[in-house]
This record gives structure tokens, C-alpha cells and sequence, in this order.
């Protein structure tokens, strides 16, 4: 009967923070009572003003704070949004999410609560962690992520350097830039081995195309 309830009791959040102290049901409840919106999806050129701009528009805000990447301190692409009243921050979700600014559909969900230090990324590159493995282009995300741009110059630069000693007259293998090993990955990363054969295919891809 419980799960029944449970399926039957509308979502109130997509997003999840694994860092709430508290219980599942403690989570909820601060939803359910939060007059703060998680924002994501934003380009890393939206600004402030931009944002204030929008979410004014079903009621007064009472601050806005950005998401910074934790190494260089700029824009990475979420913020927190925080209404005077509940009200004000149940009419954002229902007539803001999914509306598109700079270029881009933006995702509005209820948040349990701004506290100091949610504003930084997560990543281990400083910004958010679904940024770092992507392995599509995306112009207002800062291009490919993090990871698959790591490979990608890597390559490239071992290519360069291989057209470098040929054109210095040196007699290596034109294959061992395909066959050098792709960079070792740090302990606790998702996968063990670097986001395999499909990265290495697209960098290849990609680092031909140059």
C-alpha cells in the first residue's frame, strides 16, 4: 500500500542531492516547503541579469546564485534561484521550466535549500560532473567535456609530434600513435579505463579532421 501511495503521490523534484543531510523523507518534506529553485542546463554565457530578468517575471526574487566552476570561479552552467514565498516558487516550475533561453531549453526544480558551498561544481575538472564525460559538442557548455577534450588534444599532440619527426627525417612506426595507450584514469573514476573504445574512436575522428 505504501509503494501504491508512493506512485501514486506526484514527483516533486527530478533532482536529487546526495549531499542533503537527512532521509529520503526528510528531502521531501523540505521540497515541499523550499522556496528555492535549482536552475541547470544554462550556457555558460548566461548571465545574472539575464536570469533575473526571467524568473522576476512570476514573482519576486529574493537572490540568485550562480554556479562557478571551483578552479576559475566562472559560470559553469546551474544556479539557485530563491523566491520571498512558496507560491512565487511553485508558479516558476510550472511556467518556467522548459523554456528556452540562450538557445537552450532550461530545467527548473524544486531545491531543498542554498547553503554555502553548493554554488562550486562537483567535477573533478571544477565544473559539473555531467560535463566532463560528454562526448558531444556543446557550444554554450564549452565544447566537448572535459575528459573527451583531455584525450582529444593528447592525441593530437602525439600526432604533431610523430609529423615532426618525420619531417625531421626519423624512421618511427606510422602506427604508434594508434597503438599508444589511452591515458590512465584516476582511482574512483566511473568506467576504470577511459570512456573506452567510443572515446577513443571520436578522438581519433575528430583529431583526423584537424
Amino acid at each position: 500500500m505504501a509503494r501504491l501511495l508512493k506512485q501514486l503521490d506526484p514527483v516533486i523534484s527530478q533532482y536529487r542531492d546526495r549531499r542533503f543531510d537527512g532521509n529520503q523523507e526528510a528531502f521531501e518534506q523540505a521540497l515541499r516547503v523550499s522556496t528555492t529553485i535549482y536552475v541547470g542546463n544554462l550556457s555558460f554565457f548566461t548571465t545574472e541579469e539575464q536570469i533575473y530578468e526571467v524568473f522576476s517575471k512570476v514573482g519576486d526574487v529574493k537572490r540568485i546564485v550562480m554556479g562557478l566552476d571551483k578552479h576559475t570561479l566562472t559560470p559553469c552552467g546551474f544556479c539557485f534561484v530563491v523566491y520571498y514565498t512558496r507560491e512565487d516558487a511553485e508558479d516558476c516550475v510550472k511556467y518556467i521550466n522548459g523554456m528556452v533561453l540562450d538557445d537552450r531549453p532550461i530545467r527548473c526544480d524544486f531545491d531543498w535549500g542554498f547553503k554555502e558551498g553548493r554554488q562550486f561544481g562537483r567535477g573533478r575538472s571544477g565544473g559539473q560532473v555531467r560535463d566532463e564525460y560528454r562526448m558531444d559538442y556543446d557550444q554554450g557548455r564549452g565544447g566537448y567535456g572535459q575528459i573527451f577534450r583531455q584525450e582529444l588534444e593528447n592525441r593530437r599532440a602525439a600526432i604533431q609530434h610523430q609529423q615532426q619527426q618525420y619531417g625531421e627525417g626519423q624512421e618511427d612506426d606510422p602506427a604508434a600513435v594508434e597503438q599508444q595507450p589511452p591515458a590512465k584514469r584516476q582511482r574512483g573514476d566511473p568506467g576504470g579505463g577511459a570512456p573506452a573504445a567510443a572515446v577513443r574512436e571520436a578522438v581519433d575522428e575528430a583529431a583526423a579532421g584537424t
